[in-house]
């Protein structure tokens, strides 16, 4: 029976030889495994940090096509990007759900909103034509009344009315996760957190047959052996691609996102919103977490030259979201009202040579490239989580070459571990289903025969004791960072309440992962510096 544990993983990473190493387990890398593996390769997953550690746990969660991008006549990228969201509704029912978009329209006088309510409503028809009506609902006007409905705080000064309009919105961790498992336990794929890639190696005729890596938390090595090598790691593929070619490689702008997460009754909201930022030709939205009692805002997009391990929120980021917000609303939202906040950055296709850099990190393309380096390796760059699939299948397609026939694809229509026809019926069934989809019996059976765990150790959130061991048994997770930041999301709903439940936490999973007093105390206090540093870097205080 297939397993998704790490131990076993490592134990097989190093006495197999693959069809394929994958380096980077994001939504990208997990993509990539999941395809090669459901053709019948023999696949490996690492990655030198957690599964989705990187951008793929700190996008805006929303699965969606991009309506801004019909303003840049990307009408081909906005059609697969709803044709892919269409895709992971149907596959992951039980992480990706559709999600109302309001847009508020503003307007001082009777012809500026006419013009208004006219462009937009001709771009939401370009959007339900190009795709967004499969997912059951087109967009329509919203009177001024029903746009104050979905936001109360709303000014209604020049507020004129709206249109509602349907995307998606998922748990990006959660869905990252779910593609690797969905690899690992249906289709034999092994995969391995903390292990960093150093080296590809080559073959007598210089071709790749393997990579070798370091686990990080033994700092142990081992050689990796493959047939071919894929670069799936985001904004760290330049990396790769130095590591790959011998020479230095600037294909990726890196983009900086900030979000925000405030108190629901701060910011009360019952679908999403789309605010328009006064003088900066951007938006930003406004989305109530399903799972818990915040709204989270976002986000920026700013050009970012600073490690790429460690984004941060600054003050700067603070008070633009927040007068964004601000503005449109009578909110009066404060630093002090922010619960949680997270930075990403999105990898971005670097302007070809002779192309004109734009000063905007918003108006650089979000399309893909698939590049093979002729010698077993190939690079995946660019794009959004919401095509990991397409991208996904581009790159396996382009190892023909080194594997040959590769079989059909099978992720068009590959429900992710956890779909069924199972559907909760009541408040903690539909906590965890939205979750873990039909693995909710084994938690629901966890607390039936514990009761304890069923008990929630973060005030004022519905996380229960089960999941935090559910995820050390077979989620792989490693740390009390891995539970707090992806397993659940706590962190970003409100850092300072899941700090206080902390200990408790560590405590609670420490027989599970052989914890003693003093590594109980070290892994909280490696939250807590989390915690110090990203509220530090905010100017916000703990």
């Amino acid at each position: 029976m297939s397993t998704f544990e790490r131990e076993r993983s490592l134990h097989a990473l190093a006495t197999t030889t693959y069809d394929l190493v994958v380096i980077g387990a994001g939504m990208t890398g997990a993509g990539v495994a999941l395809d090669a593996a459901s053709r019948g390769l023999k696949v490996a997953l690492i990655d030198a940090g957690d599964v989705a550690s990187g951008t793929s746990s700190k996008s805006s969660k929303m699965v969606h096509g991009g309506l801004r991008y019909l303003q840049q006549k990307e009408f081909r990228l906005v059609y697969e990007n709803l044709r892919e969201r269409q895709r992971l509704l149907e596959n992951a029912p039980f992480l990706v759900r559709p999600l109302p978009f309001l847009i508020p329209l503003f307007a001082k006088n009777a012809v500026t909103s006419r013009a208004l309510v006219k462009g937009y409503g001709t771009a939401l028809r370009i959007y339900d034509v190009t795709g967004a009506w499969r997912i059951g609902n087109r967009h329509r006007k919203v009177t001024r009344n029903e746009a104050v409905a979905h936001l109360p705080s709303l000014h209604t000064e020049h507020l004129v009315g709206g249109f509602l309009y349907f995307d998606a919105r998922g748990d990006d961790a959660r869905v990252a996760l779910a593609l690797a498992r969905t690899a690992a336990l249906d289709f034999d794929a092994d995969v391995a957190n903390y292990v960093r890639a150093l080296d590809i190696t080559r073959d007598e005729v210089g071709q790749a047959d393997g990579v070798t890596c370091r686990n990080q938390l033994d700092q142990s090595t081992m050689h990796v052996g493959a047939r071919s090598v894929v670069n799936a790691t985001g904004v760290w593929a330049d990396d790769v691609f130095t590591m790959a070619e011998h020479v230095d490689s600037h294909r990726i702008t890196p983009a900086k996102g900030v979000h925000l997460s405030v108190p629901r009754h701060r910011l009360e909201a019952d679908v999403a919103a789309v605010i328009s930022v006064a003088g900066d030709r951007r938006s930003i939205f406004i989305v109530p977490f399903e799972e818990a009692p915040f709204t989270f805002i976002g986000t920026t997009d700013t050009a970012y030259d600073g490690a790429l391990d460690s984004p941060e929120c600054t003050p700067e980021d603070v008070a633009y979201l927040l007068n964004a917000v601000n503005a449109s609303t009578s909110a009066g939202l404060s630093p002090s009202d922010v619960t949680g906040v997270w930075a990403g950055l999105r990898p971005l296709l670097s302007p070809k040579p002779g192309q004109k850099l734009s000063e905007r990190t918003a108006d650089l393309s979000r399309r893909h490239q698939v590049t093979d380096s002729k010698d077993g390796v190939v690079h995946i760059t660019g794009g959004k989580w919401t095509t990991y699939r397409q991208m996904a299948e581009d790159t396996v397609d382009a190892l023909k070459p080194y594997l040959g026939d590769l079989g059909r694809v099978r992720t068009k229509n590959l429900r992710l571990h956890g779909t069924s026809a199972w559907r909760p019926t009541s408040e903690l069934e539909t906590h965890l289903y939205r979750r873990y989809g039909a693995e909710a019996a084994q938690l629901l059976a966890m607390v039936e025969g514990d009761p304890s765990l069923g008990e929630r150790p973060i005030g004022g959130q519905r996380h229960i004791n089960a999941e935090f061991v559910h995820a050390v048994r077979h989620e792989m997770a490693t740390s009390l960072v891995d539970l707090l930041t992806r397993r659940t999301r706590a962190h970003l709903h409100d850092a300072r309440a899941t700090l206080a439940g902390a200990p408790s936490i560590a405590q609670l999973v420490a027989p599970e992962m052989n914890w003693g007093p003093e590594e109980c105390e070290r892994q909280v206090q490696s939250y807590r510096t989390l915690v110090e540093r990203e509220f530090g870097a905010a100017g916000l205080v703990l």
